[in-house]
């Protein structure tokens, strides 16, 4: 399988230096490019492919800071706060531009909106429930009151394209997703356990499917809040048959290459099977075995 993940994407060196010197932070904020972050969003202009609007650092609005590292053209920083108005521009989150982004740009959106989704849920220590305060550019809220350093949560989930070793792959869906989306199998990474073993469990739980040759094909960061999708493919035996087991899935069953080929992306008009947008892991496991023979 080839390609990269869309949010897997990035060029700028997070500069871990930077950020842990707050002397150099300061002297590397006259000279930054901001990006402005609004639960999730950011302004996006559209030319001849869409690219995020950054600002000089004083023109950002007032907000708290997170260095995002540094790239040929200087400093990044996101800065949370109410979106400006540009010509040309308009308001996209992740879902909507992820995969239409350059790399540098996809690297920098989905960072920025990983930390600022983070900050925006943690804002108390969580030992003594003191208000915390950002440092190190905002890789690290410290409680003032115990000196407890507090750091960015990410929750591992495994997501994995089920097959037969032949023409078929195992596909559900939702009962809250409109009619024909179908999507690959998913689920959270519990505490002591690989994400191997969450793979062969969520499967059984979801489906009822006994599988087995678990093969890790890539990992994508998936700020929705704050997971690491972990994809996988597993084999099944083909004669098994996939039945919703416990209720996180409306439908579940086996599609053949043929039929997935014809299939459109969520939201496309008309009816039939929708897969999901290119933004997904998902989809880069769907595509990835359709593409062989």
């Amino acid at each position: 399988m080839t390609g990269v993940p869309a949010l897997s994407r990035a060029t700028v060196d997070r500069d871990a230096k930077t950020r842990d010197d707050p002397t150099a932070l300061e002297l590397a904020w006259a000279t930054a490019r901001v990006l402005v972050v609004q639960e999730g969003a950011a302004l996006v202009a559209e030319d001849d492919r869409p690219r995020l609007v950054l600002l000089e650092a004083a023109d950002a609005p007032e907000g708290e800071r997170f260095y995002l590292g540094r790239d040929a053209d200087g400093p990044v920083f996101a800065v949370t706060g109410e979106l400006p108005r540009r010509l040309g521009a308009r308001r996209l989150g992740l879902r909507d531009v992820g995969a239409l982004l350059d790399d540098r740009d996809a690297g920098l959106l989905v960072h920025a909106v990983g930390l600022a989704n983070w900050h925006a849920t943690h804002p108390h220590c969580a030992r003594c429930g003191a208000a915390t305060e950002v440092v190190r550019g905002g890789t690290v809220r410290r409680c003032p009151v115990d000196a407890s350093m507090h750091f960015p949560r990410t929750d591992p989930a495994m997501i994995v394209l089920v097959h037969d070793g032949g023409d078929r792959c195992v596909l559900g869906r939702q009962s809250v997703w409109p009619a024909g989306r179908f999507s690959t199998l998913a689920g959270f990474v519990e505490p002591g356990e690989s994400a191997e073993q969450a793979v062969v469990r969520e499967v059984a739980e979801e489906t009822g499917l006994a599988v087995d040759e678990v093969a890790y094909v890539s990992s994508q960061p998936w700020p929705f809040p704050s997971s690491l999708m972990l994809g996988f493919r597993a084999r099944c035996a083909g004669d098994a048959v996939p039945v919703p087991v416990d209720g996180e899935l409306e439908q579940v069953r086996w599609f053949s290459r043929d039929e997935l080929r014809g299939a459109g992306p969520w939201g496309a008009p008309g009816g039939g099977v929708q897969l999901p947008g290119s933004v997904s892991i998902a989809r880069l496991l769907i595509d990835g075995w359709l593409a062989e023979d």
